[in-house]
């Protein structure tokens, strides 16, 4: 009981750890797609800070419900397919870019994340499907 009170944030800390990640992952996928234009590594860079942003927006989450609740949300059935998807398109960005060296197919699967990562975002508005 001590070690949870101890380790547990108050909500005002969450918050401000949410808008954190948040921002934080915002400026992670901006600053991938000025990137993009880069000669040579611009592709891996992109593809690299976009993902991280992706990942960073969706961690913020986890201040405001917990890691493991969100882990608990993420693969309901009713969300089931949407978190696959959108972790399938993160790894398949990595993969393009760092080993297949594909351009084409990591900008592909940089849209598909865009929407996958809306589409998991909708899946937690009640009704919004």
């Amino acid at each position: 009981s001590e070690v949870i009170d101890a380790t547990s944030l108050g909500w005002g800390t969450r918050v401000k750890g949410f808008i954190a990640c948040f921002v934080i992952g915002c400026l992670c996928s901006l600053l991938g797609s000025c990137l993009l234009w880069v000669p040579k590594k611009g592709l891996m860079l992109f593809a690299a800070f976009y993902t991280l942003g992706n990942i960073a927006s969706i961690g913020s989450t986890l201040f405001l419900m917990g890691p493991m609740k969100q882990l608990k949300r993420m693969f309901e059935p009713t969300r089931l397919i949407a978190t696959i998807v959108m972790l399938l398109c993160l790894i398949l960005t990595l993969c393009s870019a760092f080993w297949w060296h594909k351009a084409g197919l990591a900008l592909l699967f940089c849209i598909l994340q865009f929407f996958a990562l809306a589409w998991y975002s909708i899946s937690f508005i009640p009704f919004a499907r």
